[in-house]
Parts: C-alpha cells; structure tokens; sequence
C-alpha cells in the first residue's frame, strides 16, 4: 500500500557554496528542493522530498525529517555540489557554477507513493528531462515546475551555468497545473520582464495558475486576473531561496487558501526567511502576524 502525501517536492539537494561580495565562502546544505520543503514546515499538510544523492551524505538532511519531512534517497554517484558567486553588492547579480552533479531523475527514482502535487525544483536543466514529466501525467500525477531548472544549462566543461531558452517550454506549459518563474527567467522564455505580461504568455499556452518573482514582490496569474504582493524583507542575509521559499509556501497554502490570501502569505513567510540565512525556520503565527503589519503598513 503507498503512503499518501500533500505534497511531494523533487529536485537535487546537496551543497551550495555561497561566495558574498565581501567576506568568506560559506556551506550550505539543501539547494532549492530543500528551501521549497522547508517552507512547508508551518503547515499540517503531509510533506515529503524525493532526492538524489550519494548515501554518505544522507545525514545532512536530518534536519529536514526533524522539521515533520518525510525524506526519501536515490543513491548517487555523488552529491550535487554548486557555487554561488555574488560579483557586486546587489544581492540579485548572481553566477553559478555546477560542480558535481546527482543526475537526472526518471520515474524509477520515485518512491510507490501517492501525491495531490508533485513539485519539481532544480539547479539546472541536467535534473528534469522531458519524459519525466510526460511519465508523470501519463501515471495521472499533478505537477508544478519552476523554470528556473530548465532555463538553466551548465557548460559539460567547466560548470558555467548558462541561461537560455527552453524549446518545449509550450509543451511544459500545457502539463504543468502550476508554473514558477523569475523575472529573469521570464525574459528567457517569454521575451518580457514585464510581470503580468510574461505570467500572461504562460496562460496562453495552457498553464492555468502561474508565479512570476521579483525583487520587489511575486505575482500570480490564475482565471484570467493578476495578484501582485511585495515583500516586506529588513534584510536580505537569507536572499538565497527566495523564489524557492515563496512558491513552496504558496503551493502549501493554497491547498485550503484562495489565491489572494496564498500569496499575501507566501511573500510575508519569504520575506521573513530572506532576513536571516538558511530555509525558513519560523512559525505559522510569526507568518501570520507578518501579514497583518504588512496589511497594516500597506
């Protein structure tokens, strides 16, 4: 008998080495499957993460099942490594470089359980191949995506990470319940920054629910209408996961949420989490609380 989860999220954890403008290089654990599952922690909702990676390295992500996530490991080869190269003070002007990598996933590495919502969220195009999520809605799963995997490309020689158009962006469309994109993506894969513009491109093309970030806010497009919520961040030590943070939060309260509220949510919870370093680590009242003082300010 397969256990049943709300959400499950799929992507490569593993080590992100974070190189500020100033100061040292510092290791984090998780990459953004990790920071999306971690948003969930406020949540009831059953949340499990599907990973791959190299068994040795299995213990490092202790603290994601002590957060109430259910962990499930593909061996690897090797775990995916990466760098993240801040080259000026904007926190947003950011180079990536792949070091090692888990691979791909294919349906063999999903575990026999059931999910209302499978979340795919990667470091680079390598993760996700087209028949994966072909297999996953031919198997009648649900799926949602974040473009940021597919726009990205890593150099076979030295790593680079290089940002391109996807060719079956449409087809990806017409599967996906659910897209995520940044404004920077946007402009690969739509020819707009322009938020609503680009959300707009998504649902033409048969996505029926679409976010769109930024540094300012997030925006959603769903039946034809826009929302659009900024962030409230006094600081921006946690910006790494940011886009991660707010969609992963967002597909969670949207399980029993409208649109409206999801995302005044899930920018209040990720504005929270880009004060400090790491995946979110706070409460359902702390978020909460934050979206009163937003309204409040706002």
């Amino acid at each position: 008998m397969s256990d049943s989860y709300d959400l499950v999220f799929v992507g490569n954890a593993g080590l992100n080495v974070m190189h500020p403008f100033e100061g040292p290089a510092e290791t984090l654990i998780g990459g953004p499957v990790i920071q999306a599952a971690m948003a969930t922690s406020w949540s009831d909702k059953s949340v499990a993460v599907v990973t791959r990676m190299a068994e040795c390295d299995a213990f490092n992500l202790d603290f994601v099942r002590e957060a109430g996530i259910a962990v499930f490991i593909s061996p690897a080869a090797e775990t995916t490594r990466h760098h993240t190269y801040h080259p000026s003070p904007n926190v947003d002007e950011r180079r990536f470089v792949l070091e090692t990598s888990a691979g791909s996933f294919s349906l063999a590495d999903l575990p026999p359980i059931d999910a209302r919502l499978i979340h795919l969220v990667g470091l680079s195009r390598l993760e996700f191949p087209l028949d994966l999520m072909i297999g996953l809605r031919e198997r009648g799963l649900s799926f949602s995506i974040d473009m940021q995997a597919l726009v990205r490309a890593a150099d076979p020689r030295t790593g680079e990470i290089l940002f391109g158009d996807y060719p079956q962006k449409t087809q990806i469309a017409e599967l996906a319940e659910k897209i995520k994109l940044d404004v920077v993506e946007a402009g690969f894969l739509t020819g707009t920054s322009d938020l609503e513009q680009a959300a707009m491109q998504f649902e033409k093309w048969g996505t029926s629910e679409v976010m769109v970030t930024r540094a300012d806010g997030a925006l959603v497009r769903h039946q034809g209408k826009s929302y659009f919520e900024r962030f409230s961040n006094r600081g921006v030590a946690g910006r790494t996961g940011r886009g991660d943070t707010t969609f992963g939060s967002y597909l969670a309260r949207r399980m029993d949420f409208d649109v409206a509220d999801s995302l005044k949510f899930a920018v209040a919870l990720a504005s929270i989490k880009m004060e400090s370093p790491g995946p979110f680590a706070g409460t359902l009242n702390q978020v909460l609380e934050r979206v009163r003082t937003d309204q409040q300010d706002g």
